[in-house]
């Protein structure tokens, strides 16, 4: 059964909710810390609304809408998300008025609103969406996880479309605390999020094909991880020679980076080779971000100098291997074709 991606909306530190496609060449960060560049929120939310909304909302209902907008979906048949932080502006109103009122006379709302599920119940409030509506929290399985949920879903049968997507914020206080941990030693702090319709059905501007998902968690060795890339692509009747391009989730640090060597040089030594952290940052469900970077790239044929890291860029792209680890210990591929 194949799964088109009829829709892609992605709010990132890029103008990507605006323009909708990849730079031309890489920008140049002069801080550490990589804020969402973020859209006119009045075009799809109430404005009175808008002003109770935390950032991680507004930017989930933003790319959701984003999607469906370019699907030609008014509502799908279920929601799926992955965060792995959750509504972290929320959870840090409420813990701090906990703490300054003595725990005395709190308004619920902060509280209601810090919860995972809120932005996938947010977007379903918005769109009158009664159907299948689940979170992933599953720090950086998180994406890939309702990925592999919503595939699930489609190949039952019983519905024919599903929004899917993940978003992660960074707050003051949770950027604070990750720096105290060397996290952005050599790495760009990220957040974003970006969400795809998925269906059984292609669509009129369908991007790309989703063929396949995989996550393998703490593996021994660099070898352990070639192999199961291997028998991932075999699975989905795709050799090494078959792929166009692999894109993968380099972020500056060295030891992170190690794995992506191993499998570049074992693996895909002819291959021309991208990564997507540069642009977007580093977080837990950045893989998102990559998906529609890829899916983006496999759409207009061009893979931008902007984050083309070395060969040359191939003059068809029919199959993309999406390569990512979080931590060195979330690993996951994704295979994306043309459609």
């Amino acid at each position: 059964m194949n799964i088109y991606i009829n829709g892609t909306g992605c709010v990132s530190p890029l103008e990507t909710a605006i323009e909708g496609r990849l730079p031309s060449a890489a920008p140049l960060y002069d801080n550490i810390r990589l804020k969402a560049a973020e859209p006119d929120y009045k075009q799809w939310i109430d404005i009175k609304m808008i002003r109770r909304m935390s950032r991680v909302i507004k930017m989930g209902v933003a790319a959701a809408q984003l999607s469906l907008q370019e699907a030609g979906i008014s509502k799908p048949e279920g929601i799926i998300t992955g965060t792995a932080y959750g509504c972290l502006d929320d959870t840090g109103v409420f813990l701090t008025k906990m703490v300054n009122q003595n725990e005395e006379m709190l308004t619920p709302t902060a509280f209601i609103q810090s919860t995972h599920n809120t932005v996938a119940g947010q977007i379903a409030l918005l769109l009158e969406c009664h159907a299948y509506n689940n979170t992933f929290v599953h720090k950086g399985f998180s994406f890939e996880h309702a990925l592999i949920d919503s595939i699930m879903q489609l190949r039952e049968g019983k519905i024919s479309n599903i929004l899917a997507g993940a978003m992660d914020e960074l707050t003051n206080h949770s950027f604070n605390i990750l720096s105290r941990f060397n996290l952005f030693k050599h790495a760009h702090a990220g957040e974003g999020a970006a969400c795809f319709v998925l269906s059984t059905k292609q669509g009129p501007n369908a991007i790309a094909k989703l063929k396949g998902v995989s996550v393998l968690y703490k593996p021994d060795s660099f070898e352990e991880v070639a192999a199961d890339i291997v028998g991932f692509l075999a699975a989905h009747n795709c050799s090494q020679e078959d792929v166009d391009l692999v894109i993968t989730g380099r972020n500056g640090d060295p030891a992170g980076d190690a794995w992506y060597e191993h499998v570049e040089n074992k693996l895909f030594s002819e291959l021309p080779v991208a990564h997507f952290k540069h642009l977007c940052g580093e977080y837990p469900t950045a893989n998102a971000f990559g998906t529609w970077m890829a899916s983006r790239i496999i759409a207009s044929q061009e893979v931008s100098p902007a984050v083309l890291f070395k060969g040359n860029a191939p003059s068809s792209i029919k199959k993309v291997l999406l390569y990512n680890h979080h931590d060195a210990t979330h690993h996951s591929m994704i295979l994306l074709s043309i459609c």
